[in-house]
C-alpha cells in the first residue's frame, strides 16, 4: 500500500555524506492540524445538578481562539470548542447542514464554509451570527434543550447577547487575565497575559486592575501562525502541500521556544555542528508510488535474457560486417579482373569498357581499387584487433618530382592530387608526433614531480599549495569578469560592447585621444541580444579554460589530500561549493543530502532558526514589521515609570510578574522575561517571575470560582437592570474593565 496522511514515516538509515560524516536519521514528526475528534453528547446530568445548587452559574471564557464553557461547581470545563460555525445546503437531499465548533471538521463540505465568529487578529466579536450559533451549540451540549429556548441560569461570561437571544437572569463580564490571577492567589503585581490576539501587561494593587496603566501589544498566537506561515511560503514557494493555521499552530506549540540570547544563537543556528538536532521536520502527507521488489532469481533471469539479446545483436553485427566484408572483396576481385582485362585492349575499347562501367579513366579504376584494399584492410584489422594505420602501404607521391612540362594533363590532374595527399598525409604524421611528444614531456614531468616529492616532500607541498591558490584566484577572477560581463552598466561589457559594434561597422571609428565617440551601440536593451549570442556559446574558449582550471585544481587538491596531513577534504573547492554543504541546503533542507526524486522529502518542512524568530516577535515587534515596543520594554516603562509613585514603590509589583495565557507556554519565556528585566532594574531588586498553573484554563477556573462569591452578586447585571439602563450598562468590580 502507497504511504498516505495516516501512515507513520518510515525510520531512515544512518546517512552518510560525501566528506564521510555519518548523520543519525532525522526525527520526522507528522504534521498535525485541527480534526473533528468525536460526538458530545448533551449533559442533562449537569443541569440537574445545577438545578440542586442555588449559586450555580454558566461560566463561559469567550476567547477568540478558543471558547471554554461549564458549570461553576465543575473543577475544569464541560466544553472546549473554536468560535466557528459551518452551514451549507444540499440541493440533493434538500437539507441544510449547520456545524459548530470542532464539528465542523467532521463533515468535507463544511470545512470550506466555516466563519469565525470573531474579527481576524482582534478580540472582537464582529459576526453576531456565529456567536449566537456557537452560544446555542454550548447550551445544548450543557443539556438546556427547553422548547422556550430561555437559559433559567446567572452567566459569567468575557459579552452581551445574553439578554436579548436567551433572557438571562443576569450576566457578569470580567477580564480573562484577572480571572487567571485571582485564581493563582494573586494581589499586587504585573499581571502579563500574551493570549491569541493580543499581549497585555496590567498592573494590579491589592487585588484591583489598574486599567488606566494598562498597556496592549497587537501581537499574539493567531499572529505568530499568520507569520510563520508566511516564512514557510518564502522558503518553500512551490510545496505542493496545502499549507493553514492550524497547522502552523501545531509547529509552533510543539517546536517553537523562547531564545535566552537570540542574535548569538541565530548567529550559529545553520552550524553544521549539531544541525541534526535543531533542525526539525515535518512531514506532510503523500502519494508515492510503490515498486515492486524482484526476486533474485527473477532479477538473475531478466539478467540472462538481457545477455542473450545482446550476444545475438552481436553475431547479427558480425553477420552484417562479414557480408559487407565478402561484397568488397567480391568488388575488389571484379576490379582487378577488369584491369588485367584492359591491359591488352585498345585504346577504343579500353574506353568503351570504361564508359560501361561509368569509370572515367584508368587512374580512377586505379582509385576504386586500392580504396578496397585499404577499407578490407581495415575491417580485417578491426575484428582481429590492432592499429589499422600500422599495416597500411606508404603512399605513392612518385610525380610530385617530376616536371609539370613531362606530363600530360591526365598526369597533371594527379599530380595535384597527390600533392593534397601529401599535405594530408604530412599533417597527420606532425600530429602523430606531436601526441608522441606530448605524451613523452608528461611522462617526463610526472618522473620529476615524483622524484622531487621523494627528495624535498615539504618544498614539493609548498609549490602544490601555491599552485593551488593561484589556480583558485584566476577561477575568482574569471568569474568576477563574467559577472561584470554579465551587467550592462559594467565598465567591462560598455568597452566590449563598443569594440563588438566597432569590429562589426563597415566603417569602424577610431578612438580619440581626447573626449569620446558618439556610438550608442548598446545603450538599447534589443542590441544586448547580439552580445549574449556572441558570450555564450558551446565551444567558446570560456567554457575550455573553465574545464582546464577545474582539472588542474582537483589535481592538485587530489595530491594535497593525499600526501598533505593537514589539507582535508572540507578544505576542497568541491566540498565548499557543494550545495548540499552550502548555507541555503542547511536552511531548507537540514543537515543531509536532499534527494529530489523522493516524494516523501518533496512533502517535507524543515523547522530551524524559525522555531526561535516567530517567539522572538513578541520582544522585538520590529522583526514583523509591528510598530510598537516590546513587551520588555512595555514592562520596564510601567514598572519605572508609571508605578513610581505608588504606595510601597515599584519593589511591590515586582514581588510577583505573573504570566498567564497560551504564548507563554513558549520553553524559555519566563527566564528570558526574568533576565531582561533584571538588566532594567536596580541591583537587588525583589524580582520574582511566576507563571500560572494552568495558562490556559486558569481564566475559566478563576471566572468559576468567583461565580457565587459576595463580589460576583454585587457585579451582576440583572435582566431588569439590563432593560431599564440599556446595552451600554456596565458595573464596575475588581475583574471588570470599564474602559469598554
Amino acid at each position: 500500500m502507497a504511504p498516505s496522511a495516516v501512515d507513520e514515516p518510515a525510520a531512515d538509515a544512518d546517512v552518510k555524506m560525501t566528506d564521510g560524516k555519518t548523520y543519525p536519521p532525522a526525527n520526522i514528526y507528522p504534521m498535525k492540524e485541527t480534526r473533528f475528534e468525536k460526538y458530545i453528547e448533551p449533559q442533562v446530568e449537569g443541569r440537574k445538578q445545577a438545578l440542586q445548587q442555588p449559586d450555580a452559574a454558566i461560566v463561559i471564557d469567550n476567547g477568540s481562539s478558543t471558547v471554554r464553557a461549564g458549570w461553576s461547581f465543575d473543577s475544569s470545563p464541560c466544553l472546549s470548542l473554536p468560535p466557528i460555525m459551518a452551514k451549507y445546503r444540499d440541493r440533493k437531499l434538500g437539507k441544510t447542514f449547520s456545524f459548530a465548533g470542532s464539528d465542523c471538521y467532521a463533515d468535507t463540505t463544511a470545512r470550506g464554509h466555516i466563519r469565525n465568529a470573531f474579527e481576524p487578529g482582534t478580540g472582537i466579536v464582529s459576526n453576531w451570527d456565529v456567536m449566537e450559533h456557537v452560544l446555542d451549540y454550548i447550551f445544548l451540549k450543557l443539556g438546556m434543550n427547553d422548547a422556550d429556548g430561555s437559559i433559567e441560569f446567572p452567566i459569567v461570561m468575557t459579552e452581551a447577547i445574553l439578554f436579548e437571544c436567551y433572557g438571562a437572569p443576569s450576566v457578569a463580564y470580567g477580564i480573562d487575565s484577572l480571572f487567571s490571577y485571582r485564581y493563582n492567589k494573586g494581589n499586587t503585581g504585573l499581571v502579563i497575559s500574551s493570549s491569541y490576539t493580543s499581549t497585555h501587561v496590567i498592573p494590579v494593587y491589592n487585588s484591583k486592575a489598574m486599567l488606566a496603566q494598562a498597556t496592549r501589544l497587537n501581537w499574539g498566537g493567531c499572529h505568530m501562525s499568520e507569520y510563520l506561515l508566511k516564512l514557510i511560503r518564502l522558503k518553500y514557494p512551490s510545496f505542493s502541500g496545502k499549507l493553514n493555521a492550524s497547522q502552523a499552530e501545531n509547529m509552533l506549540k510543539d517546536h517553537a521556544y523562547v531564545s535566552q540570547d537570540f542574535d548569538t544563537e541565530l548567529r550559529g543556528y545553520l552550524d553544521w555542528t549539531g544541525l541534526e538536532d535543531r533542525d526539525v521536520v515535518i512531514q506532510y502527507p503523500y502519494t508515492e508510488e510503490v515498486v515492486i521488489q524482484k526476486s533474485e532469481e527473477e532479477l538473475a533471469r531478466i539478467a540472462e535474457r538481457k545477455k542473450e539479446s545482446g550476444r545475438r545483436l552481436q553475431e547479427q553485427a558480425a553477420k552484417m560486417r562479414l557480408e559487407k566484408l565478402m561484397k568488397k572483396e567480391q568488388d575488389l576481385e571484379y576490379y582487378k579482373n577488369l584491369q588485367a582485362r584492359l591491359v591488352d585492349e585498345t585504346k577504343k575499347e579500353t574506353r568503351r569498357v570504361l564508359d560501361s562501367h561509368e569509370i572515367r579513366d584508368e587512374a580512377e579504376l586505379d582509385k576504386i581499387v586500392r580504396e578496397l584494399e585499404k577499407a578490407i584492410r581495415k575491417a580485417r584489422t578491426k575484428d582481429v584487433g590492432g592499429d589499422p594505420e600500422e599495416n597500411e602501404e606508404p603512399p605513392d607521391f612518385s610525380l610530385l618530382e617530376v616536371p609539370d612540362d613531362q606530363l600530360d594533363e591526365a598526369q597533371l590532374k594527379q599530380k595535384r592530387q597527390q600533392r593534397l595527399l601529401k599535405s594530408n598525409h604530412d599533417a597527420r604524421a606532425r600530429a602523430k608526433a606531436e601526441k608522441e611528444a606530448e605524451k613523452a614531456r608528461i611522462a617526463e614531468e610526472e618522473r620529476q614531480d615524483v622524484e622531487r616529492r621523494e627528495n624535498d616532500l615539504e618544498g614539493w607541498l609548498d609549490e602544490k599549495r601555491q599552485a593551488r591558490a593561484e589556480t583558485l584566484q584566476r577561477m575568482k577572477e574569471r568569474d568576477r569578469l563574467k559577472q561584470d560581463l554579465g551587467n550592462r552598466k559594467s565598465l567591462a561589457s560598455q568597452i566590449r560592447m563598443k569594440s563588438i559594434a566597432n569590429l562589426a561597422s563597415d566603417n569602424p571609428t577610431k578612438k580619440r585621444r581626447r573626449g569620446g565617440d558618439d556610438d550608442n551601440f548598446g545603450a538599447n536593451d534589443d542590441d544586448w541580444g547580439v552580445y549574449r549570442q556572441i558570450a555564450v556559446g558551446e565551444n567558446s574558449d570560456d567554457e575550455h579554460e573553465e574545464e582546464d582550471l577545474h582539472a588542474t585544481l582537483k589535481s592538485l587538491e587530489q595530491d594535497l589530500l593525499k600526501y598533505d596531513q593537514d589539507f582535508d577534504y572540507d578544505q576542497t573547492y568541491e566540498a565548499q561549493s557543494d550545495w548540499s554543504r552550502s548555507l541555503l541546503h542547511a536552511f531548507a533542507r537540514g543537515p543531509r543530502p536532499f534527494n529530489p526524486f523522493s516524494q516523501a522529502e518533496l512533502h517535507q518542512i524543515h523547522l530551524n532558526v524559525e522555531r526561535i524568530r516567530v517567539p522572538e516577535v513578541v520582544f522585538r515587534p520590529s522583526i514583523a514589521g509591528v510598530d510598537q515596543a516590546g513587551l520588555v520594554e512595555i514592562a520596564g516603562d510601567i514598572l519605572n515609570q508609571r508605578l513610581s509613585g505608588m504606595p510601597g514603590g515599584r519593589d511591590a509589583f515586582l514581588s510577583d510578574i505573573f504570566l498567564t495565557g497560551g504564548s507563554t507556554l513558549f520553553r524559555g519565556f519566563d527566564d528570558r522575561l526574568r533576565e531582561e528585566l533584571r538588566a532594567l532594574l536596580p541591583a537587588g531588586s525583589p524580582l520574582k517571575v511566576r507563571k500560572a498553573s494552568d495558562p490556559l484554563l486558569d481564566a475559566w477556573k478563576g471566572a468559576a470560582q468567583w461565580a457565587g462569591s459576595s463580589a460576583w452578586k454585587t457585579a451582576k447585571i440583572s435582566r431588569e437592570e439590563y432593560q431599564e439602563k440599556g446595552a451600554d450598562y456596565i458595573k464596575e468590580h475588581d475583574m471588570g474593565n470599564s474602559f469598554v
